[in-house]
């Protein structure tokens, strides 16, 4: 018995000694690979799903660790094939000039077209979520939800969310056409949009004196970027010095940014109360919580549309989970998903979706959005008629603070 217990090891000797062959030891990793097990362990240790869309994750690795990879582009390529089988855009790698990038767009300013795109998982295709406002691929006509099929004339299918980006980048005055799909058609419009600097001041705010001693501070927020909270903090406190009792705030069309950002702008408004909950792959619940700094406890509405998304929707489920404001406009666009950005070792970076959130109520807003108390449709305006007579969305938030039982409430 002992003889064939023997031999038996035996055999398995050269088997492990074979498999232990198919993949490098990591102290004879090429820097290529090296870089790849990188990406496979942040993932592997940080990613929402832990079944990894249903696959082995280990094995997804060594696939890929048994090829050849002898340039860098080969490296990012296997690492964009291996991110891509998750099912997830929002993870995805950033080579080191679209890592650059998206820090400087965080930062507060970009040149380009001014979209804010993401991706559809089930077709691959190509969304806008809004255009930033005054850009240029607004002033052509772009809109929320329109379809970008082709890029000068490249099909968007088969591409990553900031390789698309990057072929909308480029030198102010050059011009990129867009292949667009509008939602209400079924035609494809060929649009030449003409890049320029985007400027991202985040805040337009000013002071509107109607009937009934109602003063009105109507404060447009375009992005969640780094200068948000100190703009929108001033914004208030002026408009507070100026007489203001109500306040409108405009998220319509604000496709979001930094989920900090989103957080230290709810406390501006509420004094106490859940601002939001954050949900990892272990059904860990975190909570960010108001901390008794609001600026002012004046009547709220907060405007609304299909463009309003990710930090947009905390902030706006925030305030109306809290009672603190209610919703006037559109179901928003349902982006519940947090990424967090992590600096690789070749000075690329890796964005990994790391947690979903949920509103103070326990709602997951994802690929479902947030219902307003108030729906009304947006009609078609241009940009100068938005917070005007013509917004029919305004007008409504207009009729909804000047009912006395609103002012009541806030007292």
């Amino acid at each position: 018995m002992r003889k064939r217990i023997v031999q038996i090891g035996l055999v398995l000797l050269p088997i492990a000694l074979a498999l232990l062959c198919l993949v490098p030891t990591a102290t004879a990793f090429s820097e290529e690979q090296r870089l790849v097990n990188e990406v496979w362990r942040i993932v592997d240790r940080a990613y929402l799903d832990d079944t990894f869309n249903h696959q082995n994750w280990w094995q997804v690795r060594q696939q890929i660790l048994r090829q050849p990879l002898d340039t860098r582009e080969k490296a990012y390529t296997e690492i964009q094939k291996m991110l891509s089988s998750l099912g997830d855009p929002f993870t995805r790698l950033l080579k080191p000039e679209q890592y650059r990038s998206l820090q400087t767009n965080t930062s507060g300013e970009l040149t380009g077209v001014g979209l804010q795109i993401t991706q559809d998982v089930e077709s691959g295709s190509l969304r806008v979520i809004a255009p930033i406002e005054g850009s240029p691929a607004e002033l052509a006509g772009i809109k929320s939800r329109d379809r970008i099929v082709k890029i000068n004339g490249i099909s968007t299918v088969d591409l990553t969310l900031d390789e698309a980006a990057e072929r909308m980048r480029g030198p102010i005055g050059s011009q990129v056409t867009l292949s667009i799909l509008h939602e209400d058609s079924e035609t494809i419009e060929d649009i030449n949009v003409v890049r320029d600097r985007i400027s991202l001041n985040p805040v337009y705010a000013d002071l509107r004196s109607l009937s009934n001693d109602l003063n009105v501070g109507y404060i447009r927020l375009m992005q969640f970027n780094a200068n948000a909270t100190l703009e929108l903090s001033n914004a208030i406190k002026r408009l507070e010095d100026q007489g203001a009792n109500a306040y409108i705030l405009d998220l319509r069309s604000n496709p979001g940014g930094l989920l900090q950002a989103g957080i230290e702008i709810a406390r501006l408004w509420l004094n106490e109360g859940t601002v939001v909950y954050t949900v990892n792959r272990n059904g860990i619940q975190d909570s960010f919580t108001a901390n008794g700094q609001a600026l002012t406890d004046d009547p709220l509405i907060v405007l609304v549309n299909q463009g309003t998304a990710s930090a947009s929707e905390i902030l706006a489920g925030a305030l109306q989970d809290n009672h603190r404001a209610q919703l006037v406009g559109e179901r928003t666009f349902g982006k519940g998903l947090i990424q967090s950005l992590f600096s690789l070792s070749d000075g690329s970076g890796l964005a990994v979706t790391i947690a979903k959130y949920e509103t103070p109520a326990h709602h997951d807003i994802n690929r479902q959005g947030i219902v307003p108390d108030v729906e009304v449709p947006l009609e078609p305006i241009t940009r100068d008629q938005i917070g005007t007579d013509a917004d029919r969305q305004y007008q409504t938030a207009i009729e909804v603070l000047s009912r006395p039982s609103v002012v009541a409430d806030a007292g």
